[in-house]
């Protein structure tokens, strides 16, 4: 039995190569990926007993997602099947002043319309000490709220702790809807997950002093957010991951964490982007490990803004690093020197 459970939808994404324009190209690099999927590769890299929870159809695509995903590590025991499609999205990926562009193509997939009973939690939560999933799960459709409340209450009965990442998509549903879901889910949450912009597009919170489209970020500003998000919830823990845009390959890159009543910041890295996409996922599994691993919070923070960092150099949405690259970066050695 797995120690953390994810629970969400797992696409296949195909990206252009060599930046190009959906509109150039004429062939897509393809992997799979999905927020939940993301951060249970990213703690079985870190030697986490870590399942994933999702439906996937019953073809030659669905069992490419499991054999890709017991390749990390990753328990999909618990993973049901039926007729039906794959969820897709097409990555577009910037440079320079052109920013890179999401196109999904996963309504009507087998996840997206699953049903709350094909999900046996009793089952699923033996042994478990966490569940993680984001606020992409529920803007899939009111079966997957219904889904994800189920999970919830289980987990609260038997004192698992509860992680959530808002991750707000526009594309998936309106910041009303939004707010409305998550309002109610995020009751059942210990450890709240967000970045710079969320808290303001799900729940009308904003950081003072901060301006997203121009990159200038507050870090009082996000205390502040951290603290209203904790007050309002009662959340244990509060983490925002802090992204200033200089242009779309190059960012500063750092976090902010709220433990009790202590605020914590990390350093801050500039990060030439290789693809950025999955960073947020990253954050989120370095932070989980370093709270279940019993880190100090100022190390947890610093081991999860540390695996970020190096994910934005990862080709795909996973971050294929080791806990000793992580370590040494977190440490300070981050020259980018040849290892020989």
């Amino acid at each position: 039995m797995s120690r953390v459970i994810t629970f969400g939808e797992i696409m296949m994404r195909l990206a252009t190569p060599n930046y190009l324009r959906l509109v150039q190209t004429n062939q897509f690099e393809i992997t799979y990926a999905g927020a939940e999927a993301n951060v249970a590769v990213s703690l079985a890299n870190f030697g986490v007993d870590t399942a994933f929870i999702t439906k996937l159809p019953n073809n030659d695509l669905g069992q490419a997602v499991l054999r890709t995903l017991r390749q990390y590590g990753v328990n999909t025991s618990y993973i049901t099947f039926s007729d039906g499609r794959l969820g897709l999205y097409f990555l577009e990926t910037g440079f320079s002043q052109r920013p890179s562009k999401v196109i999904y193509d996963r309504a009507n997939s087998v996840f997206a319309l699953s049903k709350p009973e094909d999900f046996n939690w009793d089952e699923i939560f033996k042994d478990a000490i966490w569940f993680h999933f984001t606020g992409i799960t529920p803007a899939l459709g009111d079966n997957l709220v219904e889904s994800c409340k189920k999970a919830l209450q289980q987990a609260k009965e038997k004192n698992i702790t509860v992680s959530c990442d808002l991750n707000y998509r526009a594309k998936l549903w309106s910041e009303q809807k939004a707010r409305q879901v998550m309002t109610e889910l995020v009751k059942y949450v210990d450890v709240l997950f967000a970045n710079e912009e969320d808290a303001e597009k799900v729940f009308g919170i904003r950081a003072d002093d901060s301006n997203i489209v121009e990159g200038k970020l507050s870090l009082k500003g996000y205390e502040q957010v951290c603290r209203r998000l904790q007050e309002t919830f009662g959340l244990k823990k509060v983490a925002i991951s802090l992204r200033e845009s200089i242009v779309a390959n190059v960012n500063g890159w750092s976090g902010v964490l709220l433990d009790g009543d202590r605020f914590y910041q990390s350093k801050q890295y500039t990060v030439h982007i290789v693809d950025r996409v999955g960073a947020g996922d990253s954050f989120a599994a370095g932070l989980i490990y370093g709270i279940i691993n019993h880190m100090e919070p100022q190390q947890s923070l610093d081991f999860a803004v540390a695996a970020s960092c190096l994910k934005h150099t990862i080709i795909g949405d996973f971050n294929q690093v080791t806990l000793e690259e992580v370590k040494k970066l977190a440490k300070g050695e981050g020259s980018g020197r040849v290892v020989r």
